[in-house]
């Protein structure tokens, strides 16, 4: 399989349940970015994996895995979202999502929020 050039492309390489819900992530990202950036955020392939930008830098990348789906970098977050998402870390700056749990869409949304405020102030 050729390498991936566009956020669409990496999509449909996986298998359609996978696919499914990295585009729901996708759709909760690119929707924080837009209500922070005022406008549609530019998507790219970085590093291999998914990105979804804000002014021009990164504001979070996303992957998937054979077991998981990753959000990549995911700073230290305000508590109590902090102790929310701690269960989900899988490094210091990682957190991921097994296929075989639900997905917390509505936990990843809040993450987002949070990723994009801290982003956008810096």
């Amino acid at each position: 399989m050729a390498t991936p050039t566009t956020v669409d492309e990496y999509i449909a390489g996986f298998p359609p349940e996978v696919a499914e819900r990295l585009q729901r992530i996708r759709e909760i990202l690119v929707m924080a970015v837009a209500a922070a950036g005022g406008g549609e955020p530019e998507q790219k392939i970085r590093y291999g994996i998914a990105a979804v930008m804000l002014g021009g830098r990164y504001a979070i990348h996303f992957a998937g895995w054979k077991k998981h789906i990753g959000l990549y970098p995911v700073p230290t977050l305000d508590d109590p979202l902090e102790g929310e998402i701690a269960s989900y870390r899988s490094e210091k700056d990682s957190v991921i999502f097994l296929h075989s749990n639900p997905m917390p869409y509505e936990l990843i949304g809040r993450v987002t929020d949070a990723i994009v405020t801290q982003r956008s102030a810096a």
